[in-house]
């Protein structure tokens, strides 16, 4: 099944793709928010630089440290203050590919920050189907609005990357629907790629249901949580982006501070799994 009558060219400019995390400190209004904007966009261009000059080939920006999360819709600050730190990020990296992510449930807001910093895709919780998710049930599917919202705003050149049976969440509603299934349908509501993950941030996702996503579709696929050095041999094959961000901290946690000798073992991990021979 083709899921567009006029394919985008591919959204890397290489066949597989190591997209580094960066974690944007709380965010103003949100309960941990410590830093002014300024400070924010600092933090994140130091991250960006290092991950760059590691041979990361791309950034993902979330506002982790906003927890507790709320589902959307969010407040303008969220978005105006997302958006300063990813143009100060564009700025920092030239032509590296950005992505923008905003939780929770903040696809919309999302890709008008991703448009106006002229990022190129996002990174989308409850594109099809429903669960129940620690911030709360997330009933409403987002594909029908989200691809409207884009078509309004121009922003169709912005790919829209979906998370299939989101972790730190409950699928018991879709438990009778196969990974495959959901992908299918990802892929008829009009993703343009789709994210594997572990059950929760910094654990590994099965290789096995990267494999089934592999096997089910044509869309690129993304593995999205937990990997290791020691896993990228196994996983390369299957993926055509890794995204890491625990890993890259010091002791592997998120919360902490980027490690750059994690940074450089990652990137070589990933350079030798996906080399010929």
């Amino acid at each position: 099944m083709t899921h567009q009558l006029c394919p985008q060219p591919p959204l890397f400019p290489v066949k597989k793709t190591l997209i580094g995390m960066v974690h944007v400190r709380a965010l103003p209004g949100t309960p941990k928010s410590r830093h002014s904007v300024k400070e924010l966009g600092a933090a994140c261009v130091s991250e960006a630089r290092a991950l760059q000059k590691a041979g990361f080939d791309a950034l993902l920006l979330e506002n982790m440290h906003d927890a507790p999360y709320i589902p959307g819709p969010h407040g303008p600050e969220i978005a105006a203050a997302m958006t300063a730190v990813a143009v100060s990020v564009r700025e920092a990296v030239g032509a590296m590919p950005i992505g923008i992510q905003i939780l929770a449930r903040g696809e919309r807001e999302a890709l008008a920050v991703a448009l106006a910093a002229d990022c190129e895709f996002i990174r989308c919780e409850n594109f099809v189907y429903s669960h129940v998710a620690d911030e709360g049930l997330m009933v409403e599917a987002s594909a029908g609005p989200l691809l409207r919202y884009r078509r309004n705003i121009g922003a169709e050149h912005v790919r829209i990357i979906c998370d299939l049976k989101k972790k730190h969440a409950s699928h018991a509603i879709t438990s009778d629907i196969s990974l495959a299934d959901v992908i299918h349908g990802a892929e008829f509501f009009g993703a343009d790629g789709v994210i594997i993950t572990g059950a929760a941030t910094g654990q590994p996702a099965s290789i096995s249901d990267v494999a089934a996503a592999r096997k089910a579709t044509a869309l690129p696929v993304w593995i999205g949580s937990g990997v290791s050095p020691e896993q990228m041999e196994q996983l390369a094959p299957y993926a055509d982006a890794i995204i890491v961000g625990s890993y890259l901290k010091r002791e592997g946690h998120w919360t902490q501070p980027l490690d750059l000798a994690r940074c450089d073992e990652i990137a070589a991990a990933f350079k030798k799994a996906i080399s010929p021979g």
